[in-house]
């Protein structure tokens, strides 16, 4: 279910113009699809009851948890002034191209200080082609997304944690059923 939430979601935010990036979507994407093998491979191994594919399972089930409850974790963590410096490390490494778009999409101009005496700010804020640079003030990107960033990394936090835990729940029904005899097989037959 979660994978394909995740193409939902990705062909969603293509769709209705939010993201862009064909990076972000593909990532999205390909997360998605990796977990609908996981779970193909979980459903062919309980179904023919094979040992293999289960204990394989399992293993890439518990790194999936692993990771997915760091992630989570990290999320719930994350202050103000953190979000800040990461926004502004992306912003950075962001092209121009991207933040032009980003601008237009949100309606601001600049990431977080456009009082800056730095000439690469002064710059960046004449480029801006948002509809709020004619108006009498215009928000910064920055502060535009740290006032959503936060309730946003604390849902997907929530979100995390809970998936997280049933992904466990998983893993313990596949190592309870794995060493389950087939009831269809041979009774005389060893395994």
């Amino acid at each position: 279910m979660v994978g394909l939430l995740l193409i939902g979601v990705a062909a969603w935010g293509k769709g209705f113009g939010i993201v862009s990036s064909i990076e972000i979507i593909g990532g999205v994407i390909a997360v998605g699809v990796f977990l609908l093998l996981i779970a193909i491979v979980g459903l062919i191994g309980a179904v023919s009851h094979h040992q293999v594919m289960l204990f394989i399972y399992m293993v890439v089930l518990i790194l999936i948890f692993i990771f997915q409850l760091v992630v989570s974790c990290s999320c719930l963590a994350m202050n103000r002034t953190q979000q800040g410096h990461f926004l502004n490390n992306t912003w950075t490494h962001l092209g121009n191209v991207t933040r032009r778009e980003m601008e237009k999409n949100l309606n601001c101009c600049g990431l977080l200080n456009t009082t800056d005496t730095r000439q690469e700010f002064k710059n960046e804020y004449a480029f801006c082609e948002a509809d709020c640079k004619n108006g009498p003030m215009c928000e910064t990107c920055g502060e535009k997304m740290l006032n959503h960033s936060g309730e946003a990394l604390k849902i997907l936090g929530g979100v995390g944690l809970f998936f997280s835990f049933t992904e466990i729940l998983g893993v313990w029904l596949a190592f309870r059923y794995r060493n389950q005899k087939d009831p269809r097989a041979n009774p005389s037959a060893f395994l």
